[in-house]
């Protein structure tokens, strides 16, 4: 008996040695040995170009900093939020993470996010940020999460099928961006129908919800008041812009979007193989379109009654319970940073949000005669001055859902802009009056 309670009093030694190493160990995994600290962060992946960006960069980020490691999980961009706020809920967040401009303040209304704003203003300052990127990061005077770049939707094209169609190529200035009316003939003159069938059509990409919004923003139009408590989406402006975007695809110079689903083929790669001339999409597909074997151009969107874009991106922020908010503050801060930025701008992933990028100087930092075509820069001031992008500024981020469903309806369903427009008035100031 005495025996047996000896070797059972061995066997808890061993176990309780064997569980302190474990601890140890998992200890050691969370980076309090050698004063190494462990941050997890999470981004989503919009490609793999993009994700292979992201781990050039975090590599430059250790090599100078040794104390500090990261472990990078990239997530499918359309479980994204759902993931965060899952892990949220579980008390398992990352330290830092990607967030979305558009979910950026719901967020910070959870109180899930880390107050960033001591440590900004005593290294950073909004004034060093362009415009719409200052507005976005800013929540009554405080800082949650630090810009990452800006993003814009401009308009490529292919300028083999101008060539070929003898149009001349849409203006990179801004200042001399085409009127509607213009867009309209060219995409017209690069549709191609062989019989009842089209070959190729002029254009793509304006009833992208995004796209959408910036065109009627470019009409004078707006979509919220001023203190975001109602819509005002229901115009003139954004009726005369939906038409006119319907008027494409009704005379056959826009395809219709399943056509892309059945092909299997990207938006760009409708356009690299000659099936559309031209292209309204973000900024950032600039990165593969660059790595694609075909010359691509890039302009300024037309025009209605002035030449805008909006600008607006992901920001970095911190977990509210993360355990180690100095060491996310220096990766924060080096997300946000020239440093950082620079590689990516260069490879035609983003747009900078620094000012000091968008001086001669610092242009020449970050221009990429490989990537960026001939007569980007002087499109770069539509980025800098582009308008805030208003879903980046609303709180309710489930209303933009109601839109884009009611936009389908009738993109897709044939019901009237009127209609459409009444609809989402209707339902977005339920959402708000609640």
């Amino acid at each position: 008996m005495k025996k047996g309670v000896t070797i059972f009093l061995m066997l808890a030694i061993a176990i309780s040695v064997v569980l302190s190493g474990c601890q140890a160990k998992e200890s050691t995994s969370e980076g309090n040995k050698d004063g190494i600290v462990t941050l997890k962060f999470m981004g989503w992946e919009a490609s793999p170009l993009e994700t292979e960006s992201v781990k050039k960069g975090i590599e430059k980020f250790e090599a100078t900093h040794p104390n500090i490691k990261i472990e990078y999980t990239p997530v499918p961009g359309d479980q994204y939020a759902s993931k965060l706020l899952t892990m949220m809920a579980g008390a398992a967040a990352p330290d830092v993470f990607f967030i979305n401009a558009s979910d950026y303040r719901s967020f910070q209304e959870r109180n899930v996010l880390l107050d960033l704003t001591t440590y900004f203003n005593n290294e950073l300052s909004i004034n060093d940020f362009i415009p719409s990127s200052g507005e976005i990061m800013e929540i009554d005077g405080k800082i949650y999460g630090v810009s990452s770049c800006t993003v814009s939707p401009v308009l490529y094209y292919n300028k083999e099928l101008f060539d070929e169609a003898g149009v001349a190529y849409p203006p990179s200035n801004p200042e001399e961006a085409w009127t509607w009316e213009e867009f309209s003939e060219a995409a017209e003159k690069l549709t191609v129908k062989d019989g009842n069938k089209t070959s190729q059509f002029g254009t793509y990409g304006f009833e992208t919800f995004a796209n959408t919004i910036a065109a009627i923003l470019e009409n004078d139009g707006s979509i919220f008041n001023e203190d975001f408590s109602a819509t005002t989406m229901n115009s003139t402006e954004a009726n005369e812009v939906l038409e006119s975007i319907l008027t494409l695809k009704n005379n056959g110079y826009s395809p219709e979007a399943k056509l892309l689903e059945e092909s299997g083929m990207s938006a760009s790669q409708m356009l690299q193989t000659g099936k559309i001339g031209m292209l309204i999409d973000g900024s950032w597909a600039l990165q593969q379109l660059a790595q694609m074997d075909f010359p691509v151009g890039v302009a300024a969107l037309p025009k209605f009654e002035k030449a805008q874009t909006t600008g607006q991106a992901h920001l970095h922020a911190a977990s509210v319970s993360t355990k180690h908010p100095e060491e996310a503050w220096e990766f924060i801060k080096f997300l946000s940073s020239e440093e950082y930025q620079t590689d990516l701008i260069s490879e035609g992933l983003w747009m900078p949000n620094r000012l000091s990028l968008y001086s001669e100087e610092g242009i020449a930092q970050w221009f990429n005669e490989d990537v960026h075509p001939e007569g980007f820069k002087e499109l770069v001031p539509y980025f800098q001055n582009a308008a805030v992008d208003p879903f980046a500024i609303n709180k309710l981020n489930q209303i933009d859902d109601i839109m884009i469903e009611e936009l389908d309806k009738f993109w897709y369903d044939g019901q009237p802009s009127d209609t459409i427009l009444t609809n989402i008035e209707r339902r977005v100031n339920d959402e708000f009056s609640k």
